[in-house]
């Protein structure tokens, strides 16, 4: 929601500057995103007059200006048709960054004559389209000549963008948060008769009856008033309306339409204007036929459904209720007689309709949130009074169709909830004060009226929310949660523990947390089985799945950081995968680009691979007290993980802990990466829990005698894993044997096809006394029948 700040103080009478009202409006709620000056970009930009002009020497096109802007005249260049003598336009100098063509302005020579800087167009200064000629002020800008341009056409009006959380509809319009300010004590709202200078607000007295138009559709479209205005002369708004519209990105279309949009955003109430020459009979609100089509105004033809509100004649649809207008019927420069429609659409309608045709609008937003019921004579009073003050042209009676859901809810309040539900203590008065400035009724027995603009408010927590967001949510005391005495209990679950515990070491491994989405599109969830859960209505088709992995958020969030420029991207996330028999934690963790640049000792830079994802694995897996030492590397990792380059751990053949390797190429394709991506996927769910052996940790105490250390020589099949043969070494005496691992493989020469020699280093470690050579020779032999089981025999 944008306005600016001079449009605020249309409804609000104050002096606060910019910094206060920011400060206020966040105070109270309503989160300020941003404050722009439109006028600082043209800061440097002044008021000219051309002095004189004459032919450029090389050039037919181009012509040599005296330009007075406010010193010694200046020498331009100027290939604009409408450069003249005596014309008042707007001159940058050296200097001045034209922020449409993108370049600063410099002493140049052009066809051999030096131009002083250049006479701007209105596309080349960003205030709209037009670029066939220079800006021409008029006479009446003779006295502002040197002036800076933004202060002679009131460009340095603040525009305040401010984010509204979708139970204040009644915020999505300048008066509403005007009508917060006012009750925050900055001022006072001024009454709507006063700002539209039209005395009291009442509907506007025509002659004749008013137009024909009815609702058949009491569930989509309750209420639907009209007035018609015949005789009317449609041309450019008036400069203030065109100001405001202009500052807040608006383009001013006609003085029709901009009504319709000033209106829509001062007040937060739609209108729709029409063009009664192209209707043809009546105008009914009514359900959509199916099939139906219409082309809004926005140029695209939407077909229909049976559940959707429109507003049709005899022959088609005009209008998509509440949402957008049609294009056969809207209102053209060469219009007499329109008819103004002010009309109640039902909220929940309206995001239906929306959401099926995926069209959104303005209107939509207001009217989705739900707009004043009880504001249709007064809404459509201001659309007719403007009207007819800037169009001109008679107005007809006022048509009444339907009756607006507009019936006022009473609460009854007790004041002292204020302190027992929101913490603050405030007197009663003031909380009366704080209502009534928000447009509540509050009765002696406090009874308080809910005004019909307040659809939030459903009970005496919202008056509580209320008064103590008006008084400060910052004046609430901290207080602490009274507890037993003594140290609490832990509060945190094993599966929270786990969380932290690896979350602290991927982060302590140099991985940098993501959080991404919990939907996905059904092509990212296609490779990993598709999506066991789809959402009927989804707020895009990208989001429509929930995820059955958390590689397409991760492998998106790397390419957008190798999109940036990073060179290597470490990324983890935890999450919930969901899968058809419920939710599975996951660590997922992705490595793409380079793992290490080039060096002059490596050449091109490195790639991570399959055994970087395999040490993260491991090392993770460790950290949340997973038995590493004792996990059976399996397998491919699946149809998402590279044919040959991925595996998984288990602890047993049946409960897989995590998968790991290489993505598939197809995979990285379709996300737009280059090169292999390593990855890792640990799922925490299956690793198991800790047996409890109480509190205290068992005291480290170092063996006292040193351990011994034999090497082992083995030929083996090429097949045979390493790590099978390592657990059958180590399985080989479990009492005498504490480590083994394999410190050679080799293949070539002197060692027969299909076979490979691996050496083991085992660590015998012995207990109260150290071993003897027999004792030693007895372990030797274990492990040597230990490998002979698993194919492998001692190289001689």
């Amino acid at each position: 929601m944008k306005f600016t700040l001079n449009w605020l103080r249309e409804h609000l009478d104050t002096d606060a500057d910019i910094d206060t009202v920011t400060d206020t409006l966040t105070r109270i709620g309503l989160e300020v995103e941003g404050v722009e000056n439109p006028g600082e970009k043209l800061s440097h930009f002044k008021v000219a007059k051309v002095l004189t002009a004459d032919s450029h020497p090389d050039a037919d096109k181009l012509q040599v200006l005296t330009v007075d802007a406010g010193g010694d005249p200046l020498q331009v260049v100027c290939g604009a048709p409408n450069a003249r003598a005596g014309m008042i336009g707007v001159f940058g100098p050296p200097g001045a960054y034209v922020p449409g063509s993108g370049f600063e302005l410099k002493v140049a020579a052009i066809r051999g004559v030096t131009s002083h800087g250049m006479m701007c167009s209105v596309r080349e200064l960003e205030l709209g389209d037009a670029h066939d000629g220079i800006i021409e002020l008029g006479d009446d800008a003779q006295a502002a000549v040197g002036l800076p341009y933004p202060d002679y056409a009131g460009l340095t009006d603040p525009v305040i963008d401010v984010a509204i959380t979708p139970n204040r509809q009644d915020c999505m319009g300048v008066r509403g948060i005007a009508r917060d300010l006012a009750a925050a004590g900055l001022g006072t709202l001024k009454p709507l008769g006063d700002v539209y200078r039209m005395g009291e607000v009442k509907p506007v007295v025509g002659e004749g009856p008013g137009p024909d138009v009815r609702t058949d559709d009491a569930e989509g479209c309750p209420a639907f008033y009209a007035q018609s205005v015949s005789g009317v002369s449609n041309g450019e708004a008036p400069a203030w309306m065109r100001r405001y519209l202009t500052a807040i990105g608006q383009k001013p279309i006609s003085t029709l339409v901009d009504i319709t949009n000033f209106v829509m955003i001062d007040l937060g109430r739609p209108l729709h204007v029409y063009d009664r020459a192209k209707l043809k009979g009546a105008l009914v609100a009514r359900k959509a036929k199916d099939g139906e089509t219409v082309t809004a105004l926005n140029g695209k033809t939407y077909t229909l459904g049976d559940t959707m509100t429109v507003i049709a004649d005899e022959a088609q649809v005009h209008d998509i209720g509440g949402i957008m207008g049609g294009e056969d019927s809207g209102v053209a420069d060469d219009t007499t007689d329109v008819l103004i429609e002010c009309a109640y659409f039902d909220p929940d309608h309206i995001a239906r309709t929306g959401q099926k045709l995926v069209l959104t609008s303005d209107a939509r937003q207001r009217f989705e949130r739900g707009v004043d019921p009880a504001f249709l004579d007064e809404g459509l009073a201001i659309a007719t009074w403007l009207v007819t003050e800037h169009c001109g042209g008679t107005p007809s009676g006022v048509t009444r169709s339907g009756e607006p859901p507009a019936t006022p809810l009473t609460i009854g309040y007790d004041p002292k909830r204020a302190e027992t539900l929101g913490g603050l203590a405030i007197d009663a008065e003031r909380q009366k004060s704080i209502l009534e400035g928000l447009g509540f009724t509050v009765s002696d027995d406090w009874q308080v009226t809910v005004p019909t603009w307040r659809r939030d408010i459903d009970g005496t927590a919202d008056l509580v929310e209320e008064v103590i967001r008006i008084e400060g949510i910052d004046k609430v005391p901290s207080t602490p949660i009274a507890r037993a005495p003594g140290v609490a209990a832990p509060t945190a679950t094993a599966e929270q523990k786990l969380e932290r515990r690896v979350r602290r070491s991927a982060a302590a491994r140099g991985f940098h947390e993501a959080v991404t989405w919990s939907f996905v599109s059904e092509a990212e969830a296609e490779p990993f089985g598709g999506g066991a859960w789809t959402l009927a209505n989804p707020i895009s088709e990208d989001l429509k799945v929930m995820r059955p992995s958390l590689l397409p958020g991760l492998l998106s969030a790397a390419r957008r950081n190798i999109d940036r420029g990073a060179d290597g991207v470490r990324l983890f996330e935890i999450g919930r995968r969901y899968l058809a028999d419920g939710e599975r934690p996951t660590l997922t963790l992705v490595m793409a680009g380079e793992k290490s640049p080039r060096a002059w000792n490596s050449g091109k830079a490195l790639p991570f691979d399959a055994f970087d994802a395999k040490t993260e694995a491991l090392a993770l897996l460790a950290a949340a007290g997973a038995p590493a030492d004792k996990l059976m590397v399996m397998g491919e990792a699946g149809e998402s993980w590279h044919p040959g380059r991925s595996g998984t751990l288990r602890l047993g053949p049946k409960n897989v802990l995590a998968s790991f390797g290489i993505v598939h190429p197809g995979l990285i394709k379709a996300f737009d990466l280059d090169g292999p991506v390593a990855a890792v996927e640990i799922f925490l769910d299956a690793i198991p829990e800790k047996r409890s052996t109480g509190f205290m940790r068992p005291a480290y105490t170092p063996p006292a005698l040193q351990a011994v250390r034999r090497d082992f020589a083995f030929l083996a099949p090429a097949d045979l894993g390493a790590d099978q043969l390592i657990r059958a070494v180590r399985g080989a005496d479990k009492k005498a044997i504490v480590d083994a691992r394999l410190f050679d493989l080799f293949t070539g020469e002197g060692i027969e096809e299909g076979k490979k020699s691996m050496a083991v280093e085992v660590t015998l470690q012995p207990g109260g006394k150290s071993f003897t050579d027999e004792e030693i020779k007895a372990v030797a032999d274990k492990v040597v029948k230990a490998a002979e089981q698993q194919g492998a025999v001692l190289r001689g």
